[in-house]
């Protein structure tokens, strides 16, 4: 049994224990705006950057290119990325930030045991690759003898339950709210085990589907070659064909959205009677899970199919297996060569990358991911000044105000849905910047001078600090991200919107910006991750979190109409030649997209108490609420990462989240006159409107 962290854009919970107050006070509403410092706009004069646009494109053509095209035309993706946007750049400026909150730790030579000593000697023992080139192997050669040792399938299940190791399983899983019984945690079950990202690439016959099997053959062969097997090319492959076998067993990326079809409870005795093949005993024993009695398993009969077909591989093959896994799990902590070769696929070949990140960006990615609230806490005193947060919960209650009228409003639907729509609604519970309650770190050792004995430490940490929540009290102020994240979620268990510090920065939330941009920007996101909660999947949660139909059977059926019709659209869109967007697996993202930009722009009207608001660089009001969404999305993929984004799914490309939702909305074609002579015209039969 092997935890998989799942992002949270895949909507599971992270290993977050809230146990230390904030050190962040609240701050009055009023009292901030009184003490905000007024200055220009990060963007342009008014919060768009107006130099990126290309006037010469129509914008009922092509509204993505009209407000990006000249940033596409001018700008190079780094050497060190598959895709270059909004969301990258202000990566790159968090992880500067971060790298000198952690230089700053690492300079004042803290005592044993502080969270300065553990970020700075993190840090450090990272960074230090003549230690690492020095040590070789030898940090690892213990596992390696112990994963060689393997005798019985039993020795093999034993391995994968232990969560120290960066050994792959058929299976992993997680612990979160059990969404039929919310007063308890429950840990969830779900398919594993293929180091490519999902089954299609091991069972699509395109050219480039058939290169990447061979590339990922020559990871494999690199991987076993280094941990000191003969024939490592013909062993390759026979792990390849052991995952392969998985792969058919998997679910499609499709059917994995279902919430209808991924609850399936079940006892530990039924677990072994359903699944035999695998020690799950033994495994979940191992992995400190031996005393559950209850289970939810997702995809269960793709578990049921690996748990068959690892009882008929041999033991050698999982042997093998394991220790490819496991050199690739730890090439970042190991000499160059063996890292380098696993970049060469996971970088290079799958997603088109050029050259490794810097290896200080890596050490805080690394940081961000074991000990990230340590940092954070740091990230928001510097960054994230209070009267964002404050402005922040306004554009927030505004959009829940103008989602409440919106389901008023709503013609399909009858008083007894939306009565449950408006509680759930009601129920939403906002968190912006940083937690209320930090992770205590306490018991996390770092070594500065044994860096694979400190992952294998915080490995376990992590995973014991996720299930210690197991029998115990819903924590319902643990997050799911460090405020230094640029991202959001939501989380359908919690009914939760969540948004990180990191995100509320120009382009999408700018203090000084005019209010038309914020509420195109950011305004959107915070409608975008509010309209998950009420998406094809989400809307089969209520407002406790508890997974219940609490729809009328024709409102039910209606929507589904409504929601079948966005996505045959993006079923027509086509990034690359010959592959189109699946739109029934971007359907969440691409409803929450279409309800951000139509609650968004509710709010900012509303905002403006009837008057018009003034014209700005030759620009109305509402044009720049539009160009604001616009700008958002503005990205540059390498083909190779673009067709792993149309794969694996669910976010569509940025072109698609702009043009794709303004051709559906009424007062984008007001605001710019958009005919039915123009390339995105819709006629108003053919609009989606859901919310």
């Amino acid at each position: 049994m092997k935890i998989k962290y799942l992002p949270v854009s895949a909507m599971m919970a992270l290993a977050i224990v809230a146990c230390k107050k904030s050190e962040v006070p609240e701050t009055d509403t009023a009292e901030v705006e009184q003490a905000v410092v007024k200055t220009d706009p990060v963007l342009g004069t008014f919060g768009v950057a107006l130099e990126n646009m290309d006037r010469s494109v129509d914008p009922g053509d092509d509204f993505y290119q009209y407000v990006n095209g000249g940033w596409l035309d001018r700008v190079e993706i780094p050497a060190d990325k598959s895709r270059h946007g909004a969301f990258t750049i202000l990566r790159d400026l968090s992880d500067e930030r971060v790298k000198g909150i952690i230089e700053t730790a690492a300079a004042k030579n803290a005592a044993e045991g502080t969270e300065e000593q553990k970020i700075g000697d993190f840090y450090a023992a990272f960074m230090d690759t003549d230690a690492i080139e020095a040590a070789g192997l030898d940090p690892v050669q213990a596992d390696l003898e112990r994963i060689k040792s393997v005798k019985t399938h039993e020795d093999v299940a034993r391995i994968m339950g232990d969560p120290s190791l960066a050994v792959r399983s058929h299976v992993s899983g997680w612990v979160d709210v059990d969404v039929k019984d919310i007063d308890n945690y429950i840990f969830y079950m779900t398919q594993a085990g293929l180091g490519m990202p999902n089954r299609d690439y091991y069972l699509d016959d395109d050219e480039k589907s058939v290169r990447l099997r061979e590339d990922y053959k020559i990871l494999l062969t690199n991987m076993l070659t280094e941990a000191g097997v003969d024939n490592a090319a013909q062993r390759a492959g026979d792990v390849m064909a052991l995952e392969t076998r998985m792969a058919r067993e998997h679910w499609t990326p499709t059917k994995r959205r279902d919430r209808s079809l991924t609850y399936n409870k079940m006892t530990l005795n039924e677990l072994q009677d359903y699944a035999p093949g695998f020690p799950w005993q033994i495994s979940l024993d191992e992995a400190g899970l031996g005393d559950q009695t209850n289970f939810v398993i997702r995809e269960n009969d793709a578990l049921q199919g690996t748990a068959r077909i690892f009882g008929e591989t041999p033991v050698p093959v999982w042997r093998d297996y394991m220790l490819a896994s496991y050199m690739s799990g730890m090439s970042a902590y190991l000499p160059r060569r063996i890292d380098d070769a696993d970049f060469a696929f996971y970088g290079k070949a799958l997603r088109g990358t050029e050259r490794q990140r810097d290896r200080w960006k890596r050490a805080v990615s690394q940081i961000d991911g074991y000990m990230g609230e340590m940092v954070g806490k740091v990230y928001v005193d510097r960054y994230f000044p209070p009267a964002s947060k404050a402005r922040m919960k306004v554009l927030v209650e505004n959009l829940r105000a103008v989602f409440r009228d919106g389901i008023d409003g709503l013609e399909w639907m009858d008083e007894a849905t939306k009565a449950e729509a408006q509680d759930k609604l009601r129920k939403f519970n906002p968190k912006i910047g940083y937690p209320e309650e930090w992770t205590d770190y306490s018991t996390l050792i770092v070594d500065r001078n044994d860096l694979i004995g400190t992952v294998k430490s915080a490995n376990l940490w992590r995973w014991n600090d996720m299930i210690g929540k197991l029998g115990g009290p819903i924590d319902r102020d643990e997050w799911g991200m460090n405020p230094q994240t640029v991202n959001a979620y939501y989380r359908p268990s919690l009914n939760e919107i969540v948004f990180p510090a990191a995100i509320l920065q120009a382009p999408f939330f700018d203090p000084n910006a005019d209010p038309a941009v914020n509420y195109g920007g950011i305004g959107a996101v915070i409608g975008h991750e509010m309209g998950h909660g009420f998406d094809d999947q989400g809307r089969k949660t209520d407002g406790d979190g508890r997974q219940r139909d609490w729809w009328t059977e024709k409102d039910a059926e209606r929507y589904e109409e409504l929601a079948g019709a966005l996505a045959d659209q993006y079923d027509e869109f086509e990034p690359l030649p010959g592959e189109n967007l699946n739109g029934r697996l971007g359907l969440g993202e691409n409803i929450g997209d279409l309800t951000g930009i139509t609650m968004a722009y509710a709010a900012y009207r509303r905002s403006l108490n009837g008057e018009e608001a003034p014209v700005i660089d030759g620009y109305t009001g509402d044009q720049r609420f539009f160009l604001a969404y616009g700008q958002i999305w503005a990205i540059k993929w390498r083909e190779e990462a673009l067709r792993a984004q149309v794969k694996t799914g669910p976010h569509s490309p940025g072109e698609f989240r702009a043009n794709g939702i303004v051709r559906n909305f009424g007062p984008w074609y007001e605001a710019f006159d958009v005919t039915a002579d123009d390339a995105l015209y819709l006629p108003p039969e053919k609009r989606v409107k859901i919310w």
